[in-house]
């Protein structure tokens, strides 16, 4: 028995190594992401940049499902966004509140005919409306029967989009004025033809033949926020300030670790794992060919990316997903622990879903990166991490009542742990603050900065809670529905003096 408990100490051990090691080096990279993306970002102009005529278009595509408290803001915002060729396309998911009458009477809009092309099979489309008022003809708004997730919404939203590019956001969310100028960037810069020389001189005509190696970029990110506690006005943030809520506050601070350390990284080294649903731009093609959202997934961020990648990758056509560290998206987080709960359990529901929806990806080299770091990472250092944790500290109860722990040894274990952690999550806000700097005062970052010491004790235990829960679910086929996310709506908060 002892030789087992031995062998099971040693794997923890190994596992905790790699998993350090990894958040080491995704720290690494994204340093260097992200003094690169500032470094060039000195010499764009991004007020005047793909101001051209012939510059792609951007379908801009927003699900709402009972958003009447904040549709009206977050349209006017999608609205006046910074780029020359772009259109909005809200689709109301069958909402039994006035969110569609409030478009119809706030935008002046009138049913028309549309020529609908169904490329993703949804659930029906009712009407399509446009606005009698020029100032709002970038408006196109969608009532369809409710497809009871957001990916059916999404889907028909795509089906609709005129442009070559869409970026998928959601309701509760505002957007920078230059998004989509920074986020269709990569596409332009990576999207071109590199031309590689090929092989000895001909022997007919003597000239070295050339190859044209094509890398498409199928997806960009970029990092959100939490708007809790912002000053919002017309749509537009006019003062960032971190939440004060303490569930909001440690969102906002995993999301700054999850963006501008975690994705930043693999960005780096073409692994992103997934482009958020709160802010994603897609190549329209390839989604659509890869199958579209899956409505039935509770993760369908993460499968929309993994299946356009498996598109590319079985039709032999070399791509990239490129993440942005700048704060382009800033998103009502949930304040009330009932509303969290759903969420992160959603969460963890999806994730389950994805290992095995894509098991014949996983660590299959046929798929490259995707087959051999992608989803490996996922699956045994998000998805089992939850599953190892409980069973490390029932270990640890174990060892403790049958008085086989070796104490000094394990309390340095667990204090250099706690120590990483908060070192992680603090290079993560201070390169978030140093190089974009979003907070006006070194309070306001030393405030959430703090965080990030009882994170592990008070934050970090629930989101394994919610996780499990997921992954019991799942195992059960439990059914689980989205629910409403109550949202208190901008403008509804007090601004701070």
């Amino acid at each position: 028995m002892e030789w087992i408990q031995n062998i099971f100490q040693w794997i923890i051990f190994a596992y905790g190594c790699t998993l350090l090691f990894i958040y080491a080096l995704l720290a690494w990279l994204s340093l260097r992401g992200v003094r690169r993306f500032k470094a060039e970002s000195e010499f764009v102009d991004y007020d005047r940049a793909f101001q051209s005529s012939i510059s792609p278009g951007i379908s801009v595509i927003a699900p709402a499902f009972n958003e009447a408290l904040t549709i009206i803001m977050n349209v006017r915002s999608l609205l006046t966004l910074n780029y020359p060729t772009f259109e909005v396309i809200i689709v109301n998911d069958g909402s039994t509140d006035d969110t569609l009458q409030q478009l119809i009477d706030e935008f002046e809009m009138v049913e028309v005919p549309f020529a609908y092309d169904e490329k993703i099979v949804t659930r029906p489309t009712k009407r399509f409306y446009k606005s009698t008022n020029s100032a709002y003809s970038r408006l196109l708004v969608i009532d369809k029967v409710n497809g009871k997730s957001k990916a059916d919404a999404s889907n028909a939203g795509v089906n609709a989009a005129a442009y070559d590019y869409f970026l998928c956001t959601d309701v509760d969310c505002i957007l920078e004025k230059d998004t989509l100028l920074k986020m269709i960037k990569p596409f332009l810069d990576e999207g071109g033809k590199t031309v590689k020389e090929v092989g000895e001189p001909c022997p007919e005509c003597g000239y070295v033949h050339v190859v044209e190696d094509n890398v498409r970029v199928i997806a960009s990110g970029a990092t959100l926020r939490l708007v809790n506690s912002c000053e919002v006005e017309g749509g537009l943030i006019t003062r960032v300030r971190p939440p004060k809520q303490w569930l909001p506050r440690f969102q906002e601070m995993e999301y700054i670790r999850a963006y501008v350390l975690g994705k930043m990284g693999w960005s780096q080294i073409n692994c992103v794992p997934n482009v958020s649903g709160g802010l994603g731009l897609f190549d329209k093609e390839i989604a659509i060919k890869a199958g579209g959202y899956d409505h039935k997934s509770f993760a369908e961020d993460m499968d929309i990316v993994t299946r356009m990648c498996t598109y590319m990758i079985e039709n032999k056509m070399k791509y990239a997903i490129r993440y942005i560290p700048s704060s382009q998206c800033w998103t009502e987080g949930p304040s009330s622990l009932d509303v969290f709960g759903r969420q992160r359990t959603r969460w963890g529901r999806g994730l389950a879903e994805i290992m095995t929806m894509h098991k014949n990806v996983l660590f299959n080299p046929r798929y490259g990166r995707l087959g051999l770091v992608v989803l490996p990472y996922n699956l045994l250092f998000e998805f089992l991490a939850p599953i190892l944790e409980v069973i490390g500290i029932i270990s640890y109860v174990y060892l403790i009542v049958t008085g086989s722990i070796n104490w000094p040894f394990a309390l340095i274990l667990l204090s250099f742990v706690y120590l990483y952690a908060v070192m992680i999550s603090t290079l993560a806000l201070l390169w978030d603050q140093l190089t974009f700097r979003y907070y006006k005062t070194w309070g306001e970052l030393m405030g959430l900065s703090l965080m990030a010491f009882i994170e592990p004790i008070v934050y970090h235990p629930l989101i394994v809670f919610y996780a499990l829960k997921g992954y019991f679910n799942f195992a059960t086929g439990r059914k689980h529905t989205w629910g409403n996310m109550k949202r208190q709506g901008f403008g509804q908060k007090k601004t701070a003096k």
